[in-house]
């Protein structure tokens, strides 16, 4: 067998390490995660032992959020902002900058802000309408009153006396022990506005003639009357998950006072104390109506609505409540939703960014779920941050880091990823691809307990999946994930977003269309299903075009670049609009204007027909006219095209006509299965994150859009590195050469200049697999309950399928070993396939640790060089929670014993009857290696025959 030597081996790797970089990894390339403070019950020892914990995995930073407690550590919780409280703030910054970790900071615990501090004045609010009617010469005999009816719900569903409560909420005791959700006290409510409207549209304002007693002294006019009383109530929201000394009402978020009372809370907490360590402050997603009824009104609406939208809306409330016309009803509800989407951006969004600011801090939003332009939300913050698993719902939050030219998006990434206890490590990096590829880069995973190093097993959990804490047996192998998720962020970080259509977000389409409540709320897609907006989005990132979403708003700082467009710094070729219908004239004009100065505007199917809303809307509405009226539309190409200055307008129905017409290129990678997103580097080239979402291999050339005559070709999960197979293709493209399974992922880095070094480690098979036989001897080294006893096996399976109890409920890490005879294979490499893992692995050969396989691959290159006539392979196979849990849950021991939130299950099957989650159904989950392990011959690309390439046009 030929076997190159260990220093030739050294020799090439150093040689292709010194001319083919990564990026730095740096403290905010690397994952960070949300750090659960139960009960705030923290401890000095605790803080150190445990964020030494987290940065010897490889994380960056933690963003802390304090949430209920747990029950028997009532002793130990602290309360929020407390002297104490602030004290472990403290000693947690310093020993993050010891540690060379971040630190971001929820403005409040649990979710939305709120807490004990928060007074009824600044409570969120509600509007209450209630009519009479009334005809000429009649007196109203009924008393203009309403009565706010009580409700409590709890998270916990105990039962709960209204009557037993006192008023306000937070001068209530043990409030843990309630985890209340939302609380409106029986109140009578003294009457806001009443106004009288009469059959030809005439109005009064009749609320000064209600007595104190709600008696009105009023005679009907001639005419038939209808009056509306609107009368203010509380919404009744609680923090969601408070933590102790953090329960208590929502504040008001379109009330600057609400806010400012709120934060000066924090002011005084932190006065004279060392937090200016703190790097972030956050805000979780709006979440203040997912409960009965809308958090719609505040005291100052009906001023600020008429400063803003020109009339007075007490004027108009039979439009507002949907009574007038069609037309009318969608113009004055629209602009009531304007209004509100204005003042949540100008009354909490701006002044907490500018209060963070103060503080030497930055602020993280996730501005999802809100009653706003969620990209004028995300426009107005550092670091917008997304969740889920939908990329056109990550879109809203990275596109606006991509026009605003903000550096980070971030994620809440893996929230509920599976049920409890079921997600693997290999499942995450699917996840977290899928992340980048929507335009996240700064993973924070959801999320990490504080749990104490002598709690029983399985500690402090959190009631969302996946518990990424040390008690989770894959902690093991988390710095496997982390350090890929690290050097993938290196790139994301250091290249700018490189996409090419800017598609506007039709919210005026969406503020006009009526529904069952007053407000709309905004979160990725949802609202806009079977519209042109959605579709031509989904379209795109099947078909592989580059594109960012945009508010009317963000139009306004966009420039022209020659025939293309420059927005927070960033390059785009083209505008398109997706079928709207309405278009505020103001955006109208912009787009007239860089048309004029060179842009192209694409409009799919149909051009907007009308500006929104109701003021001034004949004047609007004529400007609006005679804008369009300067398109002069010719058709060529079965499209329309209207030549405006040095730039066009074209309008059609097919959408890849368009954006060809407009000179926009198309990754066709995702043809064969893969999805990417693209990057320019500063000072030339592009990056690409590839990944494979297909179900089958792809070994073959695949074309990117960018002309390049060098790439650099990076495994960001086995850190290999070299020089791709290039080829140059006809239109300017380059078709480099990908080896990429099911569920891996790559990065390209484009050149005008070779980077030297060594060609990638492409492999080619030279022979068949060669089955390892033999027999394996295995041994449990840690996890429990209990450790079974080893064993020996010739045949792997599931080790759940071998005799006895104790490997059914095992969870933790087994060592397979096995001794085989060198194969009699000419070859300098082989592949080693591990097959099915259940669910991660550390590769050892002869001693030498060879790789740790987290999947959804388990395939690892070995060294010809490492093998002997004799060789010893060790594999330490680690499960995940699943199987112990289910055996705690089978014998009735509890580790359920959390207040609040105690302790939900994901889906229905796994919901016992007491309505928590419960593992008592499962069977055990397949552990261990569970197929044949095998090696196969491979060649490398300086003796495999590549046969795609052209070989007059491959680079060298």
């Amino acid at each position: 067998m030929k076997k190159l030597s260990f220093i030739a081996c050294l020799l090439l790797v150093t040689a292709v390490q010194a001319q083919i970089k990564w990026p730095a990894i740096t403290q905010t390339a690397k994952p960070w995660t949300r750090w659960w403070w139960e009960g705030s019950a923290v401890n000095k020892a605790g803080l150190s032992g445990l964020m030494r914990q987290y940065q010897e995995a490889g994380l960056g930073g933690l963003e802390i959020t304090p949430i209920y407690g747990v029950r028997g550590a009532e002793q130990q919780f602290i309360p929020f902002l407390s002297t104490k409280w602030v004290g472990m703030l403290e000693y947690t910054l310093q020993e993050a900058k010891r540690l060379n970790m971040g630190i971001d900071m929820a403005t409040g615990t649990g979710w939305p802000f709120g807490g004990p501090w928060v007074t009824p004045e600044d409570a969120c609010k509600n509007v209450n309408l209630k009519t009479w009617n009334l005809k000429g010469g009649e007196q109203l005999t009924e008393k203009i009153t309403f009565t706010q009816q009580p409700l409590v719900r709890t998270v916990s569903g105990k039962p709960v006396d209204i009557k037993t409560l006192t008023w306000p909420i937070a001068t209530n005791k043990n409030l843990q022990e309630y985890a209340f959700d939302q609380v409106r006290y029986e109140k009578q409510l003294p009457v806001t506005l009443l106004m009288g409207y009469d059959e030809q549209g005439n109005s009064q304002d009749l609320t000064a003639k209600v007595s104190a007693d709600g008696t009105l002294n009023w005679t009907a006019p001639v005419g038939n009357w209808t009056l509306y009383g609107l009368f203010q109530g509380w919404h009744g929201k609680m923090v969601e998950r408070a933590a102790p000394g953090g329960e208590g009402d929502v504040i008001d978020h379109f009330s600057l006072p609400a806010l400012q009372h709120y934060l000066q809370y924090f002011d005084k907490a932190f006065a004279g104390k060392g937090v200016k360590g703190i790097r972030s402050f956050f805000n979780d997603s709006y979440e203040v109506d997912d409960a009965r009824g809308q958090a719609n009104w505040t005291p100052g609406i009906l001023q600020a609505f008429q400063q803003r939208r020109g009339y007075d809306l007490r004027k108009e409330l039979p439009a507002l409540y949907g009574k007038d016309t069609k037309e009318k009803n969608e113009r004055v509800l629209s602009d009531y939703r304007q209004t509100i989407s204005e003042l949540l951006l100008e009354k909490f969004t701006t002044p907490w960014h500018s209060w963070a600011k103060a503080k030497g801090a930055l602020i993280r939003n996730q501005s999802h779920g809100s009653p706003a332009n969620i990209l004028d939300l995300y426009g107005a913050i550092d670091i917008p941050e997304t969740e889920g698993t939908d990329i056109l719902r990550f879109k809203f939050a990275t596109s606006t880091a991509h026009v605003m030219g903000k550096p980070l998006a971030s994620a809440e990434a893996a929230t509920w990823l599976n049920e409890h206890f079921l997600s693997t490590l290999g499942d995450v990096k699917l996840a977290l691809d899928k992340y980048f590829v929507g335009g996240v880069n700064h993973i924070f995973y959801h999320g990490t307990n504080y749990s104490p190093k002598d709690d029983p097993w399985p500690g402090w959990l959190f009631y969302a999946a996946v518990h990424f804490h040390p008690n989770n047996p894959f902690w093991k192998d988390f710095p496997t994930l982390n350090q890929y998720v690290a050097r993938c962020q290196s790139f994301l970080q250091a290249g700018k977003p490189d996409n090419d259509v800017l598609l506007y977000f039709p919210i005026y389409d969406r503020f006009a269309e009526p529904g069952r409540d007053l407000l709309h709320h905004f979160d990725g897609m949802e609202g806009f299903e079977n519209t042109d907006f959605k579709n031509s989005a989904a379209w795109m990132l099947e078909k592989g075009y580059a594109f960012d979403i945009f508010s009317d708003k963000q139009l306004q700082q966009v420039k022209n670049n020659g025939t293309g467009l420059l927005s927070g710094g960033n390059a785009y070729k083209t505008i398109l609009l997706a079928e709207t219908k309405y278009l505020p004239l103001e955006t109208l004009q912009k787009l007239v204007t860089l048309a004029q100065n060179g842009a192209t505007v694409i409009v799919h199917k149909t051009l907007p027909g009308d500006v929104p809303g109701y003021g001034t809307l004949d004047k609007r509405q004529a400007a609006f006219k005679n804008l369009l009226a300067q398109l002069k539309f010719t058709r060529a190409n079965g499209m329309q095209q209207a030549v405006l200055g040095k730039g066009k307008f074209i309008l059609g129905d097919n959408l890849q006509q368009l954006l060809t017409a407009a000179k926009v290129p198309q990754e066709t990678m995702a043809a064969q299965g893969l999805q990417c997103i693209r990057r320019t580097i500063p000072g030339g080239g592009k990056y690409y994150f590839i990944t494979n979402t297909g179900k089958q291999r792809v070994d073959s050339l695949v074309n990117i859009s960018t002309a390049a005559d060098h790439v650099a070709l990076f495994d960001p999960m086995q850190g290999r590195q070299g020089r791709a197979v290039v080829q140059k293709e006809t239109g300017g493209q380059t078709a480099v050469y990908l080896q990429l399974n099911p569920g891996e992922s790559c990065v390209l880095q484009t050149a005008a200049k070779s980077p030297g070094g060594e060609v990638f480690p492409y492999y080619g098979a030279t022979g068949k697999a060669i089955k390892i036989e033999g027999t394996w001897n295995v041994s449990f080294i840690s996890g429990g309950p209990v450790l079974p006893a080893a064993t020996t096996t010739t045949q792997l399976t599931s080790w759940t399928e071998w005799p006895g109890e104790e490997v059914k409920k095992f969870s933790g890490t087994a060592v397979y070993k096995i001794t085989f005879a060198e194969p009699a294979a000419e070859t300098d490499y082989f592949l080693l396939d591990l097959g099915n893992v259940q669910e991660s692995a550390e590769v050892f050969l002869n001693g030498k640790r060879i790789a740790t396989l987290i999947g959804p691959v388990f395939q690892t290159v070995i060294w010809a060089g490492d093998l002997k006539a004799s060789n010893l392979l060790e594999i330490r196979v680690t499960n995940g929670m699943a199987n112990r849990i289910a055996d705690m849950d089978k014998k009735g021991v509890g580790w359920k014993k959390f207040y609040n939130t105690n302790f939900p299950a994901r889906l229905p099957a796994n919901r016992g009857a007491d309505g928590l989650f419960t593992a008592v159904n499962w069977t055990p989950k397949a552990s261990g290696l569970t197929t044949e392990v095998t090696l196969t011959p491979i060649v490398f690309i300086d003796k495999l025959k590549i046969k795609q390439p052209d070989p007059s046009r491959i680079i060298e």
